[in-house]
């Protein structure tokens, strides 16, 4: 079942797998389950709350949305505004995004405008673009946005068939660590919410929670401080490793900031019970992390097969 509150404007997203991973239940000592959120529409968990505020932009005659963007939310907000008729405009850091999310993004039609700055300078553009008439800010402090990203904590609910002790995901911006938040209060839950972030924020090499200044910081640290989340700062080597681990060891090709819950769990070492990591994007939005320049290159021969491999 889709959670999704979207209508008209659908095109699928939701209904997203909950697959069991065995090698990291055995090393983690934590029955771990990952939510692959990599497999909405456009490839990230962004779908979820950008069909809801994109459908309810539309119904209030807005005639283009515009965001800023490390890449999924440009991805996200293009497609759905193209669904809609409506005009995308979006602001990015220059040259701090994945090939192939400016790709999805110019391919559904979207105004791309890259900023000689951070994030933190396109998002402040973007809000002061969205007091014009007829624009509206899509990026997470939308609260349409965290109303349709909430909806995985439903999900998560209904596929495993109880409350998980614990619900790890990615720190970029907090906005979908305060929709996941809000889902587990509306569904009457309290899973310890474990948080993994980039130690060097401004510069991790994992894209898309490359961000300095969190939308969501002060809504974040008022429930870290109430102790509903706990936060785990992690170096690149740390995010990498669970990055990597992912794909090798439970077949999960994701974005290497999607890794970063998974990166929280195995630092924090949570003590039994069930915990879900919501891996947030497919390693397709990132293709470019991955060296594959270590190929082996073999002359067509069984025998050169043979040797290649001894």
């Amino acid at each position: 079942m889709s959670y999704a509150t979207a209508s008209w404007l659908s095109l699928g997203e939701g209904s997203t797998p909950l697959v069991h991973a065995p090698r990291l239940t055995e090393s983690l000592g934590v029955e771990v389950f990952l939510k692959c959120d990599g497999l909405n529409p456009t490839g990230s968990f962004k779908d979820r709350g950008m069909a809801v505020a994109v459908e309810r932009a539309a119904a209030r005659g807005a005639r283009a949305v515009v965001c800023a963007s490390t890449g999924n939310t440009a991805a996200s907000a293009a497609t759905y505004a193209a669904r809609a008729g409506l005009e995308a405009v979006v602001l990015t850091p220059q040259g701090a995004t994945a090939t192939a999310k400016r790709a999805q993004a110019h391919a559904a039609g979207a105004r791309v405008l890259e900023v000689r700055g951070s994030f933190d300078d396109a998002l402040r553009l973007c809000r002061e673009l969205a007091q014009h008439d007829g624009y509206v800010l899509v990026n997470s402090l939308n609260p349409d946005r965290i109303d349709g990203q909430k909806s995985v904590v439903a999900e998560i609910l209904e596929q495993l068939g109880r409350a998980p002790d614990a619900i790890a995901l990615p720190y970029g911006g907090g906005g979908n660590v305060s929709a996941v938040a809000a889902g587990c209060l509306e569904a009457g839950i309290e899973p310890s919410l474990v948080v993994g972030q980039a130690a060097e924020r401004n510069t991790t090499f994992a894209s898309a929670i490359r961000i300095g200044e969190p939308a969501h910081r002060a809504n974040v640290e008022a429930m870290i401080a109430a102790g509903r989340v706990r936060a785990v700062t992690l170096s690149d080597d740390e995010l990498r490793s669970a990055w990597i681990r992912l794909g090798r060891e439970e077949g999960v090709f994701c974005e290497p900031a999607s890794a970063a819950g998974v990166a929280a769990l195995t630092t924090l070492r949570l003590d039994g019970g069930t915990a879900v990591a919501i891996v947030t994007g497919h390693g397709l939005k990132d293709a470019g992390a991955v060296d594959a320049s270590a190929a082996q290159v073999v002359e067509p021969s069984l025998e050169a097969v043979l040797e290649a491999l001894r």
